[in-house]
């Protein structure tokens, strides 16, 4: 089984070329691979795959000619509908690889289809549709209560600010507690803190992951979050934000209609699995 090893602000992924779905990922695998003792290590699988090819992985006809669908998986062997760092990732490899061509496209993801847009090298941005704005939230960290917004990017999101800081002070070595009864599926919850005009700090709890060095969505829904603060109104005012996360910086755009999200997507490494290898059978 051949992989090659991705980040995007630090955010890292095992990527799996499987262009025709022949194999047979498993929670047990991908736990087994993102494993950072005993396996490759990552926050997360992209698998590659042809949209004709990926099977019962809800592909329908709304995905038009979109030739690849990114399979991705957390890395506790979850399914996840979407990840903003991983798709730059995604597309990155597919352009890098030959697969595509530089410029402008689809990829086919749970959450529906998403234009990246890149060059043969530099920066990846990718229009990550309208985000959902659902309400507020509230996120307990270390026994505190932070409140918060929830947002939905195909995926859930509870960003909450914290009035105080600075956010790299605080405990996230458990996982944030959180209304179930809001967030029956589990939920990202992002803290942020304001740095100055349209800039803020974040760090993140992934479902599914732990702490990450960075989340794609969750810088969307943070800055969505911050722009919904500064609005008499309650709803996001257009812009464009700087988010900085562990792992480096982000740029989110928020107009009257869409998300756009612009950061770095960086291949690592390549190799294979060895078939002696102690993990489930590959």
């Amino acid at each position: 089984m051949r992989f090659i090893k991705g980040h995007g602000t630090q955010n890292d992924f095992v990527i799996l070329p499987d262009h025709e779905g022949s194999l047979d990922l498993s929670p047990s695998l991908v736990a087994a691979l993102c494993d950072r003792r005993a396996g490759v290590g990552a926050d997360g699988v992209l698998r590659v795959v042809r949209t004709k090819a990926a099977g019962d992985l809800a592909i329908d006809d709304a995905f038009g000619d979109a030739e690849w669908f990114m399979d991705y998986r957390n890395a506790d062997g979850g399914v996840g509908e979407m990840c903003g760092n991983g798709i730059r990732v995604f597309a990155r490899y597919l352009v890098d690889a030959g697969l595509a061509a530089p410029g402008e496209w689809d990829i086919a993801t749970r959450a529906g289809l998403k234009r990246v847009t890149l060059g043969a090298s530099g920066d990846v941005s990718v229009d990550m549709g309208a985000p959902e704005v659902l309400g507020d939230g509230s996120a307990v960290v270390a026994g505190r209560t932070y409140d918060g917004l929830r947002v939905s990017m195909g995926n859930p999101h509870l960003a909450c600010v914290v009035p105080d800081g600075p956010v790299t002070g605080l405990d996230l070595t458990c996982a944030p507690r959180f209304d179930t009864a809001l967030f029956p599926d589990g939920v990202n919850v992002e803290l942020y803190q304001a740095l100055g005009e349209r800039h803020v700090e974040m760090r993140v709890y992934e479902r599914g992951s732990g702490e990450t060095r960075s989340c794609g969505t969750g810088a969307v829904a943070t800055a969505v979050a911050a722009a919904s603060r500064g609005s008499a109104a309650g709803t996001p005012v257009p812009g464009e934000w700087t988010v900085d996360v562990l792992g480096g910086r982000l740029t989110v755009t928020l107009d009257e209609e869409t998300s756009h999200l612009r950061g770095p997507a960086v291949l690592v490494a390549e190799g294979e699995i060895r078939p002696d290898w102690q993990g489930p059978r590959v």
